[in-house]
């Protein structure tokens, strides 16, 4: 069975899952005509990409409160910023997205690159992420559940992190303080500044609405950051500002 009717296959087990809120082994290979070692196979995989939780003798659905089918409908500003953003990825990179509803327009940009690795905290991306038709090689952090942020966080997902080393990272941001850098409402902010760490290239996205919103948690300094992309509609006194920082500012075409 090749590469192609293996991915159809487990698709079709999510939409199983998704349906039945349980498969069984025996089901399954009955269902598809392959071997039951097959089908474990297929469980194994699935698991380890966080789209459902083992149990003997089958699998049964992540609970509704943990993650979604990756459905939710992205703003068109938040659409431009991925598109820009996504031009800065190339052939090959090996990526970090973050856990967001901005950086997850970015997902649906990544079937025109070809070899990508994409690592991420977040389930909802994951799944997104393993139903690109390109098959990007998917990692995930692993790490403590954080129903706030909607991600692993911790120290486990530190520790996988700095097993690795990536081109780029794609990370929003609650507010953008011009003399500091990127803030967050979240006080877990040491997931992000390892993520920062590990990557050559860090990426920031996020609307320009958020300039001058008063949050008090610092979640990246600019000179820890690469790149901004936000919108055209940033003042060109902020963009003189933070390009003063050393960073890069990208302004996607606004959306109305």
């Amino acid at each position: 069975m090749n590469k192609r009717n293996t991915q159809q296959r487990r698709h079709s087990i999510i939409s199983l899952l998704t349906e039945q809120g349980e498969v069984s082994v025996d089901e399954l290979s009955l269902r598809f005509e392959t071997s039951e070692v097959t089908i474990r196979k297929d469980l194994s995989a699935l698991e380890k990409t966080g789209l459902l939780l083992r149990r003997y003798g089958g699998a049964v659905a992540i609970p509704d409160e943990v993650t979604q089918q990756f459905t939710a409908r992205i703003a068109p500003n938040k659409l431009s910023i991925a598109q820009a953003a996504a031009k800065l990825i190339n052939d090959h990179n090996r990526i970090i997205i973050d856990s967001g509803s901005t950086t997850s327009g970015l997902v649906r940009e990544l079937n025109g690159k070809n070899g990508l690795v994409v690592m991420t905290n977040s389930l909802q991306l994951a799944n997104a992420i393993h139903e690109l038709e390109n098959e990007p090689t998917l990692l995930m952090t692993g790490g403590t559940w954080d129903p706030h942020s909607e991600s692993f966080q911790g120290q486990i997902a530190e520790q996988v992190l700095r097993s690795y080393n990536f081109d780029q990272l794609f990370i929003g941001a609650d507010g953008i303080d011009l003399e500091r850098g990127t803030t967050t409402f979240n006080e877990l902010t040491g997931l992000s500044k390892v993520m920062a760490e590990v990557s050559r290239e860090v990426v920031v996205m996020l609307e320009s609405e958020k300039l001058g919103r008063r949050i008090p948690n610092l979640e990246l300094a600019w000179s820890n950051i690469s790149v901004l992309v936000t919108d055209e509609n940033l003042p060109a006194e902020a963009v003189e500002t933070i390009s003063n920082h050393g960073v890069q500012v990208i302004l996607a075409p606004h959306v109305s």
